[in-house]
């Protein structure tokens, strides 16, 4: 049996501002208490401490018949960061119409352009936000309020945030946008502000530590499949004829992996977390010479931080302080190029890169839902009092996530996973991505021993 005890490090308790005193506003719900505990099994993976698989308790989300604000005096601020995503306005949309119409607070504001916009300099204009601004906006892709990358100093943004008089904080972003509304979650702690500041974790690459699957994932990957289904009806088209489609996912592979088995149209894909060789007995160019030799086509989806480790690497940085990628693309069409001509194979290679698209189109029907409940759970939360925390869903439970544990580290493929090796065998490239149980030296299906 799975143990209950909490795992070494692992702290799931939730700050407050203060005691909750106030009757809630809410009369028609279910009211959750503040005692109340969800029980999650948590894998070693998750866990991420050499821990064994372990039933963690995390507090629920939902709302409480008490409440920390007089809702009716408080003013709300919401900030979206980072890369677009879809769904990012259905969040907005959700917090705006849970404030006003549910808790009457007093004001939405939001800050455009990311954290630039609690800097004067920027000069960037708050924008308030009600029902009749933001009725629509779930049908348009992008972000409302606009977006930037970059750090800004947390004194600046808490001082800000005390000369709007503003009582809550909701940031929408991603891993770094995490780490800097913890930062600003701290400033305000060591100044005894009672401001919260509460996250809700968007990314498009489904990376964030404990987060089962973040808004927009879904959606990406149902339009990542268009992609990939126009590859393949390009390859098929011509003798030797290769579809190659670049996506998401600089340091997690989860959209290339989800799209691959959803449209079981693909020969390869390549991860960051699974270094590939190109040449030799693994190598995905003879691996790809016997699949044409065979089919005559061949399908190739690649993640855009794969490969790295082939590229020349500038040691760059981006505003957001992550390195900046070589193109696995561009090197993939020249070795292929190159390999195939050595043999004499004519071949033609479509490359796609629906980057851009996916992730601005608008959310999907399932990211809707989730968005919806994300918005909704995030104000329940900020006005009991709750702070340095984020709202999210974990193995199918809307619960409390402290910042800590959110920031920690970025989630990965699990290579010995069921998941992966069902990805393998739906692509059938146990020639270059030998999978093996830990501890094992050799693939369970093929027998071949792994690459270390």
């Amino acid at each position: 049996m799975p143990s209950r005890a909490k795992p070494k490090g692992l702290d799931t308790r939730i700050p407050v501002l203060g005691p909750a005193k106030v009757e809630s506003p809410l009369t028609y719900c279910h009211f959750v208490s503040d005692e109340q505990r969800v029980p999650i099994r948590l894998s070693p993976e998750d866990l991420d401490d050499g821990s064994q698989e372990s039933d963690v308790l995390f507090e629920p989300a939902g709302p409480r018949d008490t409440i920390y604000f007089d809702s009716s005096k408080v003013k709300a601020a919401i900030v979206t960061c980072g890369g677009l995503c879809p769904g990012i306005n259905d969040v907005i949309r959700a917090i705006v119409m849970e404030a006003r119409h549910n808790y009457n607070v007093a004001a939405t504001l939001g800050i455009r352009y990311g954290l630039q916009g609690f800097i004067p300099e920027y000069g960037h204009q708050i924008m308030e936000l009600d029902h009749r601004n933001v009725s629509n906006i779930h049908e348009f892709g992008g972000t409302i309020l606009g977006s930037s990358r970059g750090p800004q100093k947390p004194e600046d943004i808490v001082d800000a945030l005390e000369r709007s008089n503003i009582g809550v904080l909701f940031v929408i972003g991603g891993d770094g946008t995490l780490k800097a509304a913890r930062k600003i979650y701290e400033e305000v702690t060591r100044r005894g502000t009672r401001i919260s500041v509460i996250g809700v974790p968007k990314t498009i690459d489904n990376d964030i530590s404990l987060v089962t699957q973040s808004f927009g994932f879904d959606t990406a990957v149902e339009k990542a499949t268009e992609a990939i289904r126009c590859a393949h009806t390009e390859a098929i088209g011509a003798k030797n004829g290769i579809g190659l489609v670049k996506l998401m996912g600089r340091e997690s592979g989860f959209i290339a992996a989800q799209a691959t088995l959803a449209l079981k149209e693909v020969n390869y894909v390549l991860v960051p977390e699974d270094p590939f060789e190109l040449h030799g007995e693994h190598g995905l160019l003879p691996a790809l010479e016997r699949r044409l030799a065979d089919r005559r086509h061949a399908v190739i989806v690649v993640a855009e931080g794969a490969g790295q480790h082939l590229l020349r690497q500038s040691g760059q940085t981006d505003a957001s302080g992550n390195l900046v990628l070589g193109d696995v693309a561009k090197l993939l069409t020249s070795e292929i190029g190159a390999y195939l001509g050595e043999r004499g194979m004519p071949h033609t290679i479509k490359y796609i890169d629906p980057s851009y698209i996916i992730r601005s189109v608008p959310a999907n029907a399932n990211d809707r839902v989730y968005c919806g409940f994300l918005g909704q759970f995030a104000v329940h939360a900020a006005m009991a009092g709750k702070t340095g925390m984020v709202v999210s869903k974990v193995y199918g439970r809307f619960v409390h996530l402290p910042f800590d544990l959110v920031t920690r580290r970025r989630k990965k493929l699990d290579l010995t996973s069921d998941y992966w090796r069902a990805v393998l065998e739906s692509t059938g490239q146990f020639a270059i991505s030998p999978m093996s149980k830990k501890g094992s030296p050799a693939c369970p299906i093929t027998g071949e021993m792994v690459r270390t």
